[in-house]
């Protein structure tokens, strides 16, 4: 099996968990990303304090399709999660685990999932700010 998680929860995410799930003796190589919220965002008047990350019932099977689709035929191994509910600053919203045959292959397909996830994931996330401003942002972590 090449997706090995696939999964949008409430539950903190636990990156060496992730990495445990696509440890594989047939590989060379294993990147992961993890995805955090950050204090500040561009368009944020004042400091952002924390995201609350909503998904549509289809979420998990669509994360599954797009980790599948990053795979393709490169036989590498994922693990991949993103978090739902309030999180807040410096709490992991994406953890992604690949392992593949070499390096090139796992970068390539920890992006393609993480590339994917930002424009086609059906999750979406309200900002909230230090001065009580909030503001819903679109598709992806």
């Amino acid at each position: 099996m090449t997706v090995r998680i696939a999964a949008v929860s409430a539950e903190p995410l636990d990156l060496a968990a992730h990495l445990a799930a696509v440890a594989d003796p047939r590989m060379g190589a294993e990147t992961s990303f993890v995805g955090r919220v950050r204090d500040h965002d561009p368009d944020a008047a004042s400091a952002v304090v924390a995201l609350e990350y909503s998904a549509h019932p289809d979420a998990e099977a669509t994360l599954r399709a797009l980790a599948e689709r990053a795979v393709g035929e490169t036989g590498a191994v994922v693990a991949v999660s993103h978090r739902v509910g309030h999180l807040d600053v410096g709490d992991a919203a994406v953890v992604i685990a690949v392992s593949a045959a070499h390096r090139d292959e796992a970068f390539t397909v920890c992006r393609a999932i993480i590339e994917a996830i930002k424009v086609e994931l059906p999750v979406w996330k309200r900002q909230v700010e230090a001065d009580g401003t909030t503001a819903w942002k679109g598709l992806g972590g």
